[in-house]
C-alpha cells in the first residue's frame, strides 16, 4: 500500500489529507480562528462540584467551563503496571475536589455543540517515540506492536530511561528504536514538564500554561512515520520548517519530503472532490450499490443498499459482494468524516452465517488501519452491526458546516400543502380581528400560487369565507415557511402596487405547462402570479419574451414578442 500525506497551507486554514493508494482516508483541518484545544494544558479553578453526577466544572478561561469526571480527578496510583488512575468505586467527588480549588488540567475532548471541553488531571506529553505521563508511575506499550519479544525489549528500554515517579507509553513508531533515541525524547519531555510546572506556579488563574503543537508539527509527530512513503507540501515556508524539525526528530525521513507549489494541491490530488462527497448523505460504491450515512447527536446510522447493482449469478452473491465493498467503504468514511460515538450499520440481510462472518472479518481488517480506537461489538438480533469509535475532535461536517438557519438542522421544511392550510388559518384569524375591507398577503411564490389556486379558485373561496378583498403576492425574498399578512385601510392604487406585472410590460419568462382548458395557450408564473400566454402551448420548457396585456387580480394575459 502506497501511503502519502498532502499538506495544503492557506491564509486562514491549514489542511492535511492522508491518502492510501491515492484515495483520501483521513482529513485534518485547523483554522486560525478556531485552533484545536485537545492537548492544551491549563491552570484552572473548580467552579462547581456536582455530587449527583460525580463530576465538576472547572473554569479554564474558555467560553464554557470544562467538565471533569471523578475518574479523571483521582490521584494517580504509584504501583507500576496497575493502571493510570485509582478506582472511583466508593468515593465521592466531594472528597476529592472543593469549590475554588486550583488545579492543572489537560483537555482530552474538544467542546462539541453545547458541551464544554472535557479535561483530566492525568497529564500526557507526547513525543516522537514516547508519551510522558508525569503524574503516573507506569509503563505501557502500544497494542499495535505485536511481537512479544519486541514488546519486552521496549519495556526494558523504557524502564531504564523513565524518570523516577513518572510513567511512559511506548508509541508504535518506536518499534526497532534504540535507547539513545528514547533518552533524547525523555529529556525534551521532562524539560517541557518543568516549564509547565513553573508557569502554573507563577501565572494567574485561569491560564493557558502549555499549547500543543500546531497542525503540521502534530502531523510530523503523530502521522509521519516509517510506513509513510511521501509527504508533499504546497508552501515553501512550511517545507523548510518541516526539514528543520526533521533534522532534530528524524533526519532519515527528510528524503520523503517534497515541495509542490501548486495553485490548489487538494484539487490536483482529487481531495477537494472527496471532501464534497463526504458532506453528503449518500455514498456510491463502485459496484453500483450505495451507503446512506445519517449523523444524529447520539449515534450515526449507516444503511447499505444494492442500488443499481443487480449482480451476475444469484441474489445471495449480489448481496455478499455489495456488503463486502460496503464494509471497506464504511471504514474509510468513518475515518474521512471523523465520525465518533455509537455507530449502527444495517448491512443488506444475508441468509448464510459464513457470509455474515466474512463481512465482519473484512470490516475488522479495514478498521485496523484506523488509529482512532474503534470497537466492533458484533451483530444484533435484528442483523445490525454495532460499533463504537472514540470521539476526540469534531467530525468533518461539524467543522465545515453549521445547522441550516431555516430548518434549524431538521433537514426538511414544511410542504406547500401544509403551509397553505396553516396560512389560511392565520388569514381567517386576522380577518375576524380587523375592520379593514382589504388584506394583503405576501408569501413565497410556491405558497402564493397554492393560496391563489388554479384560475383563482382558492382565492375566491377565501374571499367568500372572510368577506374581505384579498391580494396575494408572491415574493422570492420570503422563506417558504414565512408569511406577511397586513390589513389595508387605504385601498388607493392597491392593485397597481401589489400585482407583480403591469400592462404593457415586457418580461422574459419560462413556459411551465400548457393551459388546462385551452391547450393552445401556455402558463408561466411570476412570483406565483399566473401569466396566460397566447399560443405558447407548444413552447413548454422554453424561455421567451412576452408582453403583458390585460391584468386581473389572480392572473394576466400575455402574448409572445416577435424578435
Amino acid at each position: 500500500m502506497f501511503k502519502e500525506i498532502i499538506v495544503n497551507v492557506g491564509e486562514e486554514e491549514n489542511r492535511v489529507a492522508v491518502l492510501e493508494d491515492k484515495v483520501p482516508v483521513e482529513l485534518y483541518i485547523e483554522r486560525s480562528v478556531n485552533q484545536r484545544l485537545v492537548g492544551n494544558i491549563f491552570k484552572g479553578r473548580v467552579e462547581n462540584v456536582l455530587p449527583g453526577m460525580q463530576a465538576a466544572f472547572v473554569n479554564i478561561g474558555l467560553e464554557k467551563n470544562a467538565f471533569l469526571y471523578i475518574e479523571d480527578a483521582l490521584p494517580a496510583r504509584s504501583a507500576e503496571g496497575s493502571g493510570q488512575a485509582g478506582s472511583a468505586l466508593g468515593l465521592n467527588i466531594c472528597d476529592i475536589l472543593k469549590q475554588g480549588q486550583e488545579m492543572v488540567v489537560q483537555i482530552v475532548k474538544e467542546p462539541i455543540g453545547t458541551k464544554g471541553p472535557r479535561v483530566t488531571t492525568h497529564i500526557t506529553l507526547p513525543g516522537r517515540f514516547l508519551v510522558l505521563m508525569p503524574t503516573v508511575d507506569y509503563i505501557g506499550i502500544s497494542r499495535r506492536i505485536d511481537s512479544e519479544k519486541e514488546r519486552e525489549r521496549l519495556k526494558d528500554l523504557a524502564s531504564r530511561v523513565k524518570p523516577a515517579g513518572m510513567g511512559v507509553i511506548v508509541r508504535t513508531v518506536a518499534e526497532g528504536v534504540e535507547e539513545e533515541e528514547f533518552r533524547q525524547d525523555i529529556n525534551l519531555l521532562t524539560k517541557l514538564w518543568r516549564k509547565i510546572l513553573s508557569r502554573a506556579a507563577h501565572g494567574p488563574v485561569p491560564n493557558l500554561v502549555h499549547r500543543d503543537l500546531v497542525l503540521v508539527q502534530r502531523i510530523l509527530r503523530d502521522v509521519f512515520t516509517e510506513d509513510v512513503d511521501r509527504l508533499t507540501l504546497d508552501s515553501r515556508y512550511e517545507y523548510e520548517k518541516v526539514l528543520d524539525l526533521l533534522d532534530i526528530t528524524g533526519p532519515h525521513l527528510k528524503m520523503k519530503v517534497f515541495l509542490e507549489e501548486r495553485e490548489n494541491i487538494f484539487t490536483e490530488y482529487g481531495i477537494e472532490q472527496e471532501i464534497e462527497k463526504a458532506l453528503k448523505r449518500k455514498v456510491w460504491l463502485k459496484c453500483g450499490g450505495y451507503l446512506v450515512i445519517d449523523q444524529a447527536e447520539a449515534l450515526t446510522a449507516v444503511d447499505v443498499n444494492t442500488g443499481k447493482y443487480v449482480g451476475t449469478t444469484n441474489l445471495e452473491d449480489t448481496v455478499l459482494k455489495t456488503n463486502l465493498e460496503a464494509a471497506k467503504e464504511i471504514a474509510r468514511q468513518l475515518r474521512l468524516r471523523n465520525i465518533g460515538g455509537i455507530i449502527i450499520v444495517d448491512f443488506i440481510d444475508m441468509t448464510k452465517e459464513e457470509h455474515r462472518q466474512e463481512v465482519l472479518r473484512v470490516l475488522e481488517e479495514e478498521i485496523k488501519k484506523d488509529k482512532t480506537k474503534t470497537n466492533i461489538l458484533g451483530i444484533t438480533q435484528l442483523g445490525l452491526v454495532e460499533m463504537t469509535r472514540k470521539k476526540v475532535r469534531p467530525s468533518l461536517s461539524e467543522v465545515l458546516q453549521k445547522p441550516c438557519p431555516y430548518c434549524d438542522g431538521r433537514g426538511k421544511v414544511l410542504s406547500e400543502e401544509t403551509l397553505g392550510i396553516n396560512f389560511k388559518s392565520q388569514i381567517y384569524h386576522i380577518a375576524r380581528q380587523t375592520s379593514a375591507d382589504t388584506i394583503l398577503v405576501e408569501a413565497n411564490p410556491l405558497v402564493a400560487a397554492r393560496l391563489i389556486g388554479s384560475g383563482g379558485v382558492s382565492l375566491r373561496d377565501l374571499e367568500g369565507k372572510t368577506n374581505k378583498s384579498l391580494y396575494i403576492r408572491g415574493s422570492a425574498m420570503h422563506h417558504i415557511e414565512s408569511v406577511t399578512i397586513k390589513p389595508i385601510h387605504d385601498n388607493d392604487d392597491i392593485q397597481e402596487h401589489t400585482l407583480p406585472v403591469k400592462t404593457g410590460e415586457v418580461l422574459e419568462v419560462k413556459v411551465e405547462e400548457p393551459h388546462v382548458s385551452n391547450l393552445n395557450d401556455g402558463i408561466a408564473r411570476v412570483n406565483g402570479f399566473i401569466l396566460n400566454i397566447e399560443g405558447a402551448g407548444v413552447m413548454v420548457g422554453e424561455t421567451i419574451p412576452v408582453e403583458v396585456g390585460k391584468v386581473f387580480r389572480t392572473y394576466a394575459k400575455a402574448r409572445p414578442v416577435r424578435i
